[in-house]
This record gives structure tokens, sequence and C-alpha cells, in this order.
């Protein structure tokens, strides 16, 4: 090969060409940045604390959010002021008599205005294949919106195409269509800690599920970990036999 290379180079010397630039050699640095960087590596067992090494608080929102992304509903659908937002901070606070849902929603949020003043709303769950479509519904805000040719802002669920159908006790719509596995009609119970905490305890009276998309039936609920990702249903671990102490909470 190195001769090959010579004869090639005596040749465009003969010719009256010059010979092709060699190509500069890459430093150090610039091959460490065109190598794929390795992932983060868990510190020495050193320095960790009985195996766990420190992790930011004010990220623990996502090692604990686990619940299913929502939609929530507000408004009236009888007089048009519906409107339809996304959360992730929800939690459930009570099974039965009555049973109470959490919710986070500020004062931030165009929704809480109508859920301060209406004290009802619907929690819809959506399946993954929404998941775009419930992501932009979380980045914009009902006072947000293209100018329609009356001049009055465009509204979210025409907006990103989404079914509003009546409820049967609240006038909240339920969200409607083929992905969404079910949807909650809830009334506000107790409002206590809304003002320090944004949270509201909502008390469901009508629940609706989809007999196409039950959960591990069809419907992947999907989760949001906090950073922009999310994980989706899974493997279901049955351990039914072992919850010897929630039985009556099993189908």
């Amino acid at each position: 090969m190195a001769r090959k290379r010579k004869t090639q180079e005596e040749q465009g010397e003969a010719s009256g060409s010059a010979p092709a630039p060699k190509q500069r050699k890459a430093s150090e640095a610039e091959k460490k940045s065109s190598q794929p960087q390795p992932q983060s590596q868990p510190q020495d067992d050193a320095t960790l604390h009985h195996g766990f090494e420190p992790y930011a608080p004010s990220k623990v929102y996502r090692l604990v959010e686990p619940g299913p992304v929502l939609l929530v509903t507000t408004g009236s659908l009888a007089d048009a002021t519906h409107n339809v937002m996304t959360i992730g901070f929800h939690m459930v606070l009570q099974h039965e008599a009555p049973p109470l849902v959490g919710i986070s929603l500020g004062r931030w949020d165009a929704s809480y205005a109508a859920l301060r003043k209406q004290r009802e709303c619907v929690l819809a769950v959506p399946s993954v294949e929404m998941a775009p479509v419930v992501v932009d519904v979380g980045n914009c805000s009902a006072d947000d919106g293209d100018g329609d040719e009356e001049g009055e802002k465009a509204s979210k669920w025409r907006r990103f195409g989404l079914e509003a159908v009546p409820a049967a006790e609240v006038k909240a719509p339920l969200v409607g269509g083929p992905d969404v596995i079910a949807n909650i009609e809830c009334v506000v119970e107790d409002t206590k800690m809304v003002s320090k905490y944004s949270m509201w305890v909502l008390r469901p009276v009508k629940a609706w599920i989809n007999p196409r998309k039950k959960p591990g039936e069809g419907g992947k609920m999907f989760h949001h970990r906090g950073d922009g990702t999310f994980v989706v249903d899974g493997d279901v671990l049955d351990l039914k036999d072992r919850m010897v102490k929630w039985q009556e909470f099993q189908d």
C-alpha cells in the first residue's frame, strides 16, 4: 500500500498537478466529541449512602408522579363555556364513603376560575394514542388561540379535534372518542388546601369506561416522568393472592 501511494504522488508531480492535500489528523478533543458519550456512571461505592446516591429534592416529583396523564374539562357544554386542560399532578385520597381524588390546579390555569365558580369538572383518562394531542393541549391556554372569522379565539376543542359530549351529572363535558379510556364526573368536595397548595379535593359522582379500551385490555395509559418524557403501561403483574388485607377492593 505504501508503494502504491508513492507512485500516485510521483505521477502527480510528473503531470504537473499538485498532490492531493493530506487530511488533517483529528485532535484528541475532536475524537472524543465525535464518539458517543457514555451515560452517567453510578458513584463509587465508597461515596454512596447505604447503596444510594444523592438526588435533588427539587426533582423528587419525577420519582413519585406515576399516575396517568389526565384531561380535565370545566365550564358548561350547554352554554359553550367548556374548556379542557392537561394535568399530571393528582392522587387518590379515599377509596369509598365517599371516593375522593385530589388534583393540582392553580390560579395560573384558565380552568381555575370555572372550577371555583361551578365546583365541578370531568377527569378524562386518555390512551397512549392520544399522547401527542394531550401534550399539545397542556402546552397552550384557553387564552391563546387563532382568531376565527368572527374575531373570537378558537376553542382548544376545535383546534385539537377533541369531541365534547354531554355528561350525566355535571355541566362540564365528557371527552369523547375511541381512544379515551374513561371519564369521571366530579364535584368539588373540599377547597381547604386550594389557596395554599392549589389542591382540590374532588368527589366522583359518575364514571364511564370505554369497553374497547379498558386498562390492560386494549387501553394503555401514559405517565409523565416530570421531564418531558413518558412511560406507557406495560406488563400486568397479578399479585391479588398476596393482597390479603385488601380483598374488598379486588374484582
